[in-house]
């Protein structure tokens, strides 16, 4: 497989440069002077297609990339001056020619405008040519996108621009489901869209664009062609097929109506192929476009969700999964002044996994001078039941009267309803021991929040400019555990050294454990900035805020006995904890611009005050630190620039880590508090270069970041078998971490290529509890992940266009190495002016380096459309998994231990389906 890949990658490297010749020169104006960002185009005399494109260099120079002994037509443009249309006849030989262009650039009336350039700037703003990059087998946004130069979608729907997370994405300049591009990317109708416009330095308060630091900001706008303005445009899709048992279904219809004073977008999603328009990692993270008011505060304070740890789907895929999903958005301009926007998502999922795993751990049996290290394994056969109820609403208003006020208001709702029941069978294995036991668990919670958000902007003059923000978050949470064991997973001998009673758990045929646990939290973040003008150039920014944060914590464990009487356990394993926060702080920025360098340094100075309220006793923490942090960037060229970032932040931990109760965070696994937890000082530097040049179509960009924690929150840790105890302490040893991503990438005629290179270097300390002896012996662990990939692609309007990638990834963990080899291929074809061809293939390598996992698997998928271009309805036949492969592989690192897992997905299956589009 991987010599077929290699030929193909080489086969349409060399087409590429065998069949085509250069054609270059210089755009100049009447007096000579070169043009930098003039518009060139190549149109065949014979075809009338647009065979390449340039945009000239500082320099005014152009490329092209034409076939051999043909006639083009070569158009120049430039923004005041007249355009000009020069033919050219090629030869076998590469060529070159100067064109000068005449001042006095006005448009005369009549003259058709044939095209379009492909590719054009304008100022912060890159603007992309949708019909100019599709080849006919589209259907949805991602689809175009994925061709565009200097773009990726990775495989979560989110979208990246020169290496940066596009953090907004509009449609005719409306928010859609604001706070997430995926819904966007999977739904929006690929025929649809004339322009993408990608807005760099992206701020959404016009007042304080240049003043904060937006150089890391993108955000994406789709503009729609004119016969989708002001009409109702999508489409209805519903299919059946087989499987290999049962049959599938799935029911799309997608509904969009814009026009200048509102929008309405309107998806439902209902399938049982596989299809998660919403997952419940997306609800999580799902910000609802919620900024982080402390980005440059300096503090570190993150309210945890998700402490039930439900298991998350990996790539989308499982043993089976049925979805209903529905989501609208709408904005409605009220005036000139007032506008109005929102979306409410529900989405219901069912779904069922079957992994197989294996923990490795390299254990400690006795103390220092007198070691001995045994490696147990831990096997795991788990069948897991989910279902997911989730709900998100939103509701935003924008008050904008004149260029000097904008009033903000913002409300975000989340509820969900998630129940995961799980059958596993674990096999321990060590040196001195043997053991396996079924396990039954039960997991449930339904918690809800409301996020708001008021923002006030004031512009009082050209020198001074003032913001307030304030955002309040409610979050309940209530996560109930059950685990129904074969022998107690905590007997007195796997509890922390010198912490009193036992738990109290009788002795039973089975264990049948029970947790309630209760969290509720209000945080309060306001911040007011005052910005003065010292010169065009230069300004200082004083920032005045405050974080405050109350939370409660209530939790208890009981035993359900065998004649079903409830056996409340020690008071050890109850908690009652209240815990506040309290940070007020004052912030210095000075911002300047001296020749190609910004440099913006600054500091804060924090007074924190914490206390925590339980047994009876409280105890509290008040002091003051001085926090630095810089960010400066250096502009070489307009598209290229480094870009460098220091902090100093202070992290705190929330109250889950503060509650000196017993609580069960898994099965077989006791966690205890601890209320004196100090907080964490955290240094980051970061480096980031990106560089695009539309002269070649190059993207380049690389970062590196290294941060260093001290006094960091981590755990002391017993291990028994299977069975572990732990407790949070702070370390006198500081954990490290470096990260470097590189990618470079070129469009060039009808082809895009990329390589890109990602590695993770992490060292973690903490304490191992022997459990013979109960010595506490400090232990470094260290992990090194690598993953390196390369694509090439062509994008050719009459021919089947491939795409040929290859990706390595390289885990190095404590215990063992992880290899993983993915070549891909891609082929796409649009023929005889109504047929789609689709089909992608990917292939597995998964070996480990101790040679006990070496495993193949491959997926194949393909679909044939029918369309004809007048035509609203479309057929579709697709199969997935067409070779049926039934297992995937993962592998994941923890801080004590390694876990390799395999996992199954859904059988092969046809599906007919039949769209019809308004």
């Amino acid at each position: 497989m991987k010599n077929f890949l290699l030929f193909a990658l080489l086969f349409i490297t060399a087409f590429s440069f065998s069949q085509n010749v250069k054609l270059d020169g210089l755009i100049l104006d009447n007096s000579d002077k070169p043009l930098e960002m003039a518009n060139v185009m190549a149109i065949h005399s014979g075809t009338n297609a647009m065979d390449s494109y340039a945009i000239t260099n500082d320099k005014g120079k152009y490329q092209l990339t034409l076939k051999p002994n043909a006639t083009y037509t070569v158009k120049v443009s430039y923004l005041g001056m007249q355009s000009k249309d020069v033919t050219i006849t090629t030869s076998t030989q590469n060529a070159s020619q100067n064109i000068k262009l005449e001042a006095g650039g006005i448009e005369l009336q009549g003259v058709e405008v044939v095209r379009e350039m492909p590719v054009s700037i304008k100022g912060d703003t890159i603007v992309y040519n949708a019909d100019s990059f599709k080849s006919g087998t589209e259907r949805k946004l991602e689809d175009v996108l994925k061709k565009l130069p200097g773009v990726e979608v990775n495989a979560d729907g989110e979208i990246e621009v020169e290496g940066k997370k596009v953090q907004k994405l509009m449609v005719e300049g409306k928010d859609f489901f604001d706070g997430d591009t995926k819904l966007g990317v999977k739904n929006i109708p690929a025929d649809a869209i004339d322009k993408i416009q990608v807005l760099r330095n992206y701020n959404e308060v016009s007042a304080l664009k240049g003043l904060e630091n937006n150089e890391e900001n993108v955000a994406m706008n789709i503009k729609l062609k004119k016969g989708k303005k002001n009409f109702w445009f999508g489409d209805m899709t519903a299919g059946i097929g087989v499987g290999h048992e049962d049959r599938r279904y799935v029911i799309n219809p997608k509904l969009f109506y814009y026009s200048p004073e509102y929008s309405i977008n309107l998806i439902g999603n209902f399938n049982n192929i596989g299809e998660l328009p919403f997952t419940p990692q997306d609800y999580f993270k799902f910000t609802g476009g919620f900024k982080s008011l402390m980005k440059k505060g300096g503090t570190g304070f993150n309210v945890s969700s998700n402490d039930l740890g439900l298991t998350l789907l990996r790539n989308n895929r499982a043993k089976e999964i049925e979805t209903q999903f529905g989501a609208t958005n709408f904005a409605y301009n009220v005036n000139k002044a007032w506008s109005l926007s929102g979306f409410a998502i529900v989405s219901s999922t069912l779904t069922e996994l079957e992994t197989k795993s294996q923990t490795t751990r390299s254990d400690l049996l006795n103390g220092i001078g007198n070691q001995q290290n045994t490696e147990t394994k831990i096997n795991t056969d788990e069948a897991t039941n989910q279902k997911s109820n989730l709900a998100l609403v939103k509701l935003s208003s924008s008050y904008k009267p004149n260029t000097k006020l904008q009033f903000d208001y913002d409300a975000l709702f989340k509820k969900s309803s998630q129940n995961e029941y799980s059958n596993l069978f674990t096999q321990t294995t060590a040196s001195a021991l043997s053991d396996s036991q079924t396990v039954n668990t039960l997991k449930k919670q339904d918690p809800i929040s409301l996020n708001q958000n008021v923002n006030l902007y004031y512009t009082q003059s050209d020198k001074n400019v003032f913001a307030f923000e304030m955002q309040h978050l409610f979050q309940q949470e209530d996560p109930f555990y059950n685990a129904n064991l074969g022998r107690n997973p905590f007997p007195d001998s796997l509890l922390p050294q010198n912490q009193g009673d036992d738990l109290g758990i009788a002795d039973q045929s089975r264990y049948d454990l029970n947790q309630n646990r209760f969290v509720k939290t209000n945080k309060v973040d306001s911040k007011f900035d005052y910005y003065y003008m010292l010169t065009p150039k230069s300004n200082i920014n004083v920032t005045l805020g405050n974080t405050y944060s109350y939370q409660n914590f209530d939790s208890d464990i009981f035993q359900i006995l065998d004649n079903n009487s409830v056996n409340d356990l020690n008071p050890n394993t109850d908690n009652d904890v209240a815990y506040s926060f309290n940070d007020v702080f004052l912030g210095l920025h000075y911002k300047f611009i001296t020749g190609k360098f910004t440099i913006n340094p600054g500091f804060s100075v924090h007074r924190y005050n914490t206390f925590n309220n339980q047994l009876e006793s409280k105890a509290s923490d008040d002091f003051y630190r001085f926090l630095p942090d810089v960010y400066a960037i250096y502009q070489l060229k307009k598209s290229e620039s480094l870009t460098y970032n220091y902090a100093m932040t202070t992290d705190f931990t929330d109250i889950n880590k503060l509650a000196e109760g017993y609580v069960m965070n898994g099965y077989n696994s006791l966690f205890k508090g601890n209320r004196y937890l100090e907080n964490a000082l955290v240094q980051t530097h970061s480096l980031r270069y990106f560089k695009y040049n539309m002269f070649n179509f190059t993207n380049i960009f690389g970062f590196v970041n290294y941060s260093r924690r001290m006094d960091a929150v981590k755990n002391k840790a017993k291990f028994i078998g299977i069975n572990q105890s732990s407790e949070p302490y702070n370390s006198n040893f500081a954990d490290e971490m470096l990260t470097g991503v590189g990618n470079y990438g070129r469009s060039f005629g009808d082809y895009k290529a990329s390589v890109n290179a990602n590695v993770n270097w992490s060292k973690f300390n903490n304490i191992r509890i022997t459990p013979i002896t109960n010595l506490e012996i400090p232990e470094t662990t260290e992990s090194f992940t690598q993953s390196y990939t390369a694509k090439l692609a062509t994008n050719y309007k009459d021919f089947p266009n491939i795409e040929v990638g290859y990706n390595i990834a390289i885990n190095h963990y404590q215990q063992n190495t992880f290899y993983t080899e993915k070549p891909s291929v891609k082929l796409d074809y649009y023929f005889m002016d109504a047929f789609s061809f689709v089909s992608e293939y990917e292939y597995f390598h998964y070996t480990s380096k101790d040679d006990t996992i070496n495993n193949e698997y491959d997926f194949l998928s393909a679909s044939l459309i029918y369309q004809k271009k007048s035509s609203k309805w479309e057929y579709k036949v697709s199969a997935t998994n067409l070779l049926n492969t039934t297992t995937l592989n993962d592998d994941s690192f923890t801080q004590f231990s390694t876990r390799t897992s395999q996992y199954q997905v859904q059988p092969r299956y046809v599906i007919f389906s039949l769209k019809y589009n308004l």
